[in-house]
């Protein structure tokens, strides 16, 4: 699979995805956490990913709404934590290369427009 891009071969779909602030019980499985984003979220929308991580920020949970049925995916770091935010309130919407940099356990959030310089 040399010199093919790797989101060619994406098996689900997402458009958007949204980060809830406050932990989720890494026990919970698809359905509790499905009733979870319906909660924090409104709803499950197609095409969207729902992320959540445990009180120590050092395990992930995501659910993503296919069309169908839904995914639910988790992540576990074995150094360190992942960068959560801590003094927001409810959810936050991220981009696509923020997902990419909160699941290796980067600083996300300097990623995109949030890390645009405006004043000097």
């Amino acid at each position: 699979m040399r010199g093919l891009d790797a989101r060619a071969f994406a098996v689900i779909r997402i458009d958007a995805v949204w980060l809830a602030i406050d932990p989720l019980d890494m026990r919970s499985g698809t359905e509790a956490a499905l009733a979870r984003v319906v909660h924090v979220f409104g709803s499950a929308r197609p095409h969207h990913a729902y992320l959540f991580a445990n009180r120590r920020a050092n395990r992930m949970k995501m659910l993503v709404h296919d069309g169908i049925g839904v995914w639910l995916a988790a992540r576990r770091l074995n150094q360190g934590k992942f960068v959560w935010p801590k003094d927001a309130a409810g959810t936050l919407a991220l981009t696509r290369a923020q997902l990419d940099a909160l699941v290796l356990g980067l600083p996300w959030q300097r990623i995109g427009e949030a890390g645009v310089i405006t004043v000097l």
